[in-house]
């Protein structure tokens, strides 16, 4: 019963951590127009790698420091302040794009940068299920074996979940033909509104 409550609660950590990764994911696939199969599946992967990353930190961390208040007051600053760059980035450029003619209007390119940094925003919250693993793993034999084992499901988890959202961003996006511009604000909107999110659940 152990194990199957260890299983249980990765999964579900690691399907929680994705959530905020699906969203980016789908305004990616919505603004990113020259996407090809080696560039989209760099988003998800990033995302994944992150995800696996973070935790993996935070539990070593866990394991040498028992305090760790100055990083949790500061963490969902750090997220919101990295989205906030760049949805706002995205809502400026697809202004500007918006207010020129059809024949005008430039392709958002792929950036692996930008990419980059919202993997980092997106992840900073998964250092504190890193934190948490040791009290998870409480009890077990070759708790890091299982913790590297429960970071590697989550970046897995997370991966899937984003390859979805990237898919169904690629798909919404063709609705918008030449106004990719549109994409692009809707997409900026969004970032913005993910890192609110995290910025309140942080100070709550």
């Amino acid at each position: 019963m152990v194990i199957v409550g260890i299983l249980l609660s990765v999964f579900l950590a690691g399907v929680s951590l994705a959530m905020d990764a699906f969203a980016v994911s789908i305004c990616d696939g919505m603004v990113y127009q020259n996407l090809n199969k080696r560039k989209g599946v760099l988003i998800p992967l990033t995302f994944g790698l992150f995800q696996a990353v973070m935790p993996i930190i935070g539990f070593y961390v866990g394991m040498a420091f028992q305090r760790i208040d100055v990083f949790d007051k500061v963490d969902h600053w750090i997220a919101f302040a990295l989205l906030l760059v760049i949805g706002g980035k995205m809502i400026f450029d697809g202004i500007k794009e918006l207010r020129k003619k059809d024949e005008e209007v430039h392709i958002k390119k792929f950036s692996f940068i930008e990419v980059l940094v919202q993997g980092i925003a997106t992840s900073i919250d998964a250092l504190f299920v890193g934190f948490s693993l040791n009290a998870i793993l409480e009890g077990v034999n070759n708790v890091q074996v299982w913790a590297w084992g429960s970071v590697i499901a989550i970046g897995i988890i997370t991966f899937a979940i984003s390859l979805v959202g990237l898919v169904i961003g690629i798909k919404v996006g063709k609705l918008f033909k030449k106004k990719v511009c549109v994409a692009e604000i809707i997409g900026g909107i969004v970032l913005i509104g993910i890192g609110l999110k995290i910025l309140i659940e942080g100070l709550i």
